[in-house]
């Protein structure tokens, strides 16, 4: 049994919480997590020359020596990932047209990737097999990175890792529920209103689309289906 505050190979994070002003660690089996999350975040100019700013300083140079790891999803790292999910979807995650057509079906680990600074899980990525139509195709998501490690690449290099895996086993769509802002730069594309659907309500400007090969999404379309057919990817 692991004691508050320590770290070691193999150890994944129950949930955390987090009070600011001043900001307390709640409920966490690591106070590493809370150091990290505080080595990530901005904000060292307004702490003067104090003992404050000398802690944050030494925190994140204790984040960098540590580097990111994008490793492929194991059945071992389930538990911590819902709990990831919980934190940062809430329950309304389960009425979602995305979550409701990958129920029952399961992901798969080879496409599905973890995200780790040392051996803390800090986000996740996974794949799942539908169908357009006839037209076999992959949905991405969940994607979730904890909160205090947002806006610092992790949730693009679990995309890249993911599309760069699908494209090398001969996978040529890739569809997601999300903003095209943000997955734009990732390759993503809305689909044109109309050429495909998703069995609950989604707003059509928000379904996307990346083509893994030149055309392959050209004379697709139809309802967006598990693929119950096909192997875990």
């Amino acid at each position: 049994m692991q004691s508050a505050g320590s770290v070691s190979a193999g150890w994944a994070p129950v949930p955390c919480a987090f009070d600011e002003n001043p900001p307390l660690v709640r409920s966490c089996d690591a106070a590493a997590l809370y150091i990290l999350a505080k080595a990530a975040q901005p904000g060292l100019g307004s702490l003067g020359n104090g003992p404050g700013r000398r802690r944050m300083l030494s925190d994140r140079a204790f984040m960098s020596d540590l580097s990111l790891t994008i490793l492929p999803e194991t059945a071992d790292d389930a538990v911590a990932i819902e709990r990831l999910h919980e934190r940062t979807f809430g329950p309304g995650r389960l009425a979602k047209s995305a979550y409701r057509l990958r129920e029952g079906h399961d992901h798969g680990l080879d496409l599905s990737f973890t995200a780790r600074i040392g051996t803390l899980l800090v986000g996740s990525v996974r794949m799942s097999t539908v169908r357009i139509g006839d037209t076999p195709a992959l949905l991405l998501g969940p994607l979730t990175v904890e909160p205090p490690f947002r806006q610092h690449g992790i949730g693009k290099a679990l995309i890249e890792r993911s599309l760069a895996e699908a494209k090398a086993r001969g996978h040529r769509l890739v569809v997601l529920v999300g903003d095209e802002p943000y997955y734009g730069k990732l390759g993503f594309k809305a689909i044109p209103k109309g050429k495909a659907k998703m069995p609950g309500p989604v707003d059509p400007a928000r379904l996307l689309v990346c083509e893994l090969a030149n055309g392959a999404f050209n004379g697709v379309s139809g309802l967006i289906t598990p693929d119950w057919a096909a192997p875990a990817p």
